[in-house]
């Protein structure tokens, strides 16, 4: 496998019903250090967690919009994957084409990403967007 000095660009995204605790633990447990962390008191809106040359997004479980989409943590909820693209127009219209059920349509966030939401075949969901979080450069 040929050596990259790409940044990731698949980030798996977890919600927890504890994010806060949670945080503390995968660094204890795992390793992870945090990259990024927003949020009031113990309710984590987005969290980065870094391992090596990867990250997690992570958050605290709740029944905003995204939450509905991924469900509660447990046997089959919580848990989403975002892959940053250079272009989420295209991104957009090759994933409509295919068929996947678009959950959230293209918007532009305030932190600066173009994204969208959607849903593959098998019930999986699926955030692509132009927030490219880079490992190696200070938040």
């Amino acid at each position: 496998m040929p050596a990259s000095s790409e940044p990731p660009r698949l980030y798996p995204t977890l919600r927890y019903r504890n994010a806060s605790e949670m945080i503390d633990w995968l660094g204890e447990a795992f390793g992870f250090t945090v990259r990024e962390r927003h949020g009031q008191g113990d309710v984590v809106h987005h969290a980065e967690l870094v391992f090596g040359s990867s990250v997690i997004m992570m958050g605290t479980a709740r029944e905003d919009r995204f939450g509905k989409m991924v469900g509660m943590p447990g046997t089959s909820g919580g848990k989403a994957i975002y892959v940053a693209v250079d272009d989420a127009d295209a991104a957009y219209a090759k994933a409509k084409k295919a068929g996947a059920e678009i959950l959230e349509e293209l918007n532009d966030r305030d932190y600066g990403s173009r994204e969208f939401i959607c849903r593959d075949p098998e019930g999986n969901i699926w955030s692509f967007g132009t927030y490219w979080p880079k490992v190696g450069e200070k938040a």
